[in-house]
């Protein structure tokens, strides 16, 4: 589906009818040809192409709020490529994604509606791939997919929301901050999801979390998270005080 607003609306259906049937963790699911449903626009171009827009224009701050809904429509394909990829995993698995992709749904109708209150839309602008690119690397590696997505690239939202929010409500744009509070409040949960199941899939092998983690970070070339972290977030979301010595280390 490459229609944004129906691509959300039908993902957050497909949740609540989740709940009415059972899920097969032993299914095989073929992959789809054109992963995942990308529309026309917005047009992909290399990050370091995509320009940094001040929140104290018009343009600006809607340039700045279509970056996140970008980010919230790739999160809608992250939770759902993890749905149908990995099969073999506990039901529950399967139902975690489904309510983080409806979740992420909420979070990108939300943004576009208030850019559409600010005369723009979801594409109006260049947006970047880099989400995606991550998902790709890790498409045959569930342990290495749950350290990397969940509590790497989705984790740096705990931690940029906030002074996402000041620099909104400076700019006077105190629905940007509310939306930001309710992806905040739900990313928490997103985090943790992807916390316990990364925990599981380790304890499952024998392995060691804190350690590998580092060692997925190298082998698939992971971004380096740099401060400041939301400490708080990033507790709330079950990051142990090893993981969060091992983030903060000099």
């Amino acid at each position: 589906m490459t229609v944004p607003a129906e691509k959300a609306v039908a993902t957050r259906e497909l949740y609540t009818t989740s709940h009415e049937h059972h899920i097969d963790p032993a299914a095989l699911l073929e992959e789809p040809d054109n992963l995942p449903g990308r529309p026309t626009l917005p047009r992909l171009v290399p990050p370091k192409d995509v320009p940094t827009r001040s929140p104290f224009t018009a343009e600006g701050r809607a340039a700045l709020l279509h970056a996140i809904a970008h980010i919230e429509f790739n999160a809608i394909n992250l939770a759902l490529d993890a749905v149908w990829r990995f099969c073999g995993m506990p039901e529950q698995f399967y139902r975690d994604w489904l309510r983080v992709a409806s979740e992420e749904a909420l979070h990108f109708s939300l943004l576009r509606e208030h850019l559409q209150s600010l005369g723009f839309d979801y594409g109006d602008f260049d947006a970047h791939d880099g989400l995606w690119l991550m998902t790709k690397r890790t498409s045959h590696d569930v342990v290495a997919r749950m350290a990397l997505v969940p509590r790497t690239l989705e984790a740096r939202g705990l931690d940029a929301t906030p002074p996402l929010q000041a620099k909104f409500a400076k700019a006077g744009d105190a629905r940007a901050v509310d939306i930001l509070g309710i992806i905040l409040r739900d990313e928490v949960g997103h985090v943790a999801i992807g916390n316990r199941w990364y925990r599981w899939l380790c304890e499952r092998a024998g392995l060691e979390p804190v350690g590998l983690y580092g060692e997925l970070v190298e082998r698939y070339q992971a971004p380096r998270l740099r401060p400041p972290f939301n400490l708080e977030a990033r507790a709330a979301a079950g990051f142990t005080a090893d993981e969060i010595a091992y983030l903060t280390r000099a």
